[in-house]
């Protein structure tokens, strides 16, 4: 018989209640314990789920011999402090995307997980969802052909961040699923945005990475829209994809439409290009909670004692686009290498430093948005 996984989560802001609800709701873990600063909070969330515990005492969860596994909530500045001090303490460790502030402290948590042998995960959660999860495998088919370029819109009225701007907060999805689905990395990002409401967080971000083959993906992300957009488009030489997450139903679209040039002329009177416009076709897509799905894998992963599809490395992959877009933004769009691995420790502390609101106590436990 399975030894049941007792799990923790800190921070029950914004979404901490749903990581919540998601444990307690599987059969082979328990949602042992709750953890904010927050007395209200914590009221709410035990009320909800009598048999667990709250706790406004971060340390009283790493103190727990039965606790396998800490789930991190909270504001972005926390992440690497609460991640450290929880796999050292030797706990199977979850935390909220982005994975951390810098690429340093990514690679650091990475290296503790390794030594200790335990778990380390980012959630980036929409690669755990069914459409998603179809759109990469009608890719790697090839049924769309050769991927020429990726646009991706994110975009909503708030929730405005106080630690980190609209890339940070927004873009982490798009970046994931992007490398997930062109399974390799970017060579340079460029970044250009503004700030209307805070001075120094942008609210409005467009973001253009390079990648081999020509390919490029786009990135628009804000705070400052009228209505909750959340689409992608992904063009091949074949056929083309259209995501709507926010559609309750034909999130996803296949367009057979494509544009051809003639293989052969002499002259440009003879050239002309050929357009195709084809059906469109509606896959089905099973009706899965993206976040339960997560939740799973987590515990699977720990289970099964591998690495998981959106590992601590997968992470610090983001986190270096991240920091890449946000030196960009400092030099006015200006092309920037993504530097692999420990060659962007040196810029990880100038990147993100301006996101970062120092005068918030990095011990408080809000949650991440």
């Amino acid at each position: 018989m399975k030894k049941t996984l007792n799990v923790g989560v800190v921070g029950l802001g914004y979404w901490g209640p749903n990581l919540a609800r998601n444990f307690h709701s599987l059969g082979d873990c328990r949602l042992k314990s709750v953890c904010d600063l927050r007395e209200e909070r914590l009221k709410h969330i035990t009320s909800l789920y009598p048999t667990v515990s709250g706790e406004s005492d971060f340390e009283k969860l790493l103190q727990d011999p039965e606790l396998d596994a800490i789930v991190i909530a909270t504001a972005v500045h926390t992440h690497f402090k609460l991640a450290k001090s929880s796999l050292l303490a030797g706990k199977h460790t979850l935390i909220e995307k982005p994975l951390a502030s810098s690429s340093e402290q990514c690679e650091e948590l990475v290296s503790i997980a390794r030594e200790k042998g335990v778990v380390l995960m980012v959630s980036h959660t929409f690669l755990y969802s069914p459409a998603i999860r179809k759109i990469k495998e009608i890719v790697d088919s090839g049924d769309i052909g050769d991927i020429r370029y990726i646009c991706s819109r994110r975009l909503n009225l708030g929730i405005f961040q106080s630690d980190i701007n609209v890339a940070w907060d927004l873009a982490p999805h798009d970046i994931s699923i992007i490398l997930h689905i062109l399974g390799e990395r970017p060579q340079s990002v460029n970044c250009q945005g503004s700030a209307h409401i805070t001075p120094g967080i942008e609210d409005v971000t467009t973001m253009s990475l390079q990648f081999s083959k020509q390919r490029s993906a786009i990135i628009h992300s804000s705070w400052l829209d009228p209505r909750k957009v959340r689409e992608m488009t992904i063009v091949g030489s074949k056929r083309m994809i259209q995501y709507d997450d926010v559609a309750l139903q034909e999130k996803i679209k296949i367009f057979n439409a494509r544009v051809e040039t003639p293989p052969h002329y002499d002259t440009f009177a003879e050239f002309h290009y050929a357009y195709h416009h084809g059906d469109i076709h509606v896959p089905f897509i099973k009706q899965e909670e993206p976040l339960k799905n997560e939740c799973q894998h987590f515990i699977d992963s720990i289970r099964d004692n591998r690495d998981p599809l959106t590992s601590g490395s997968k992470g610090a992959e983001v986190v270096r686009i991240l920091e890449a877009s946000s030196e960009s933004l400092k030099q006015n769009g200006a092309s920037v290498a993504i530097q692999p691995n420990s060659q962007a420790q040196e810029a990880a502390h100038s990147s993100i430093a301006p996101f970062i609101n120092s005068k918030r106590p990095p011990e408080k436990l809000t949650a991440n948005g």
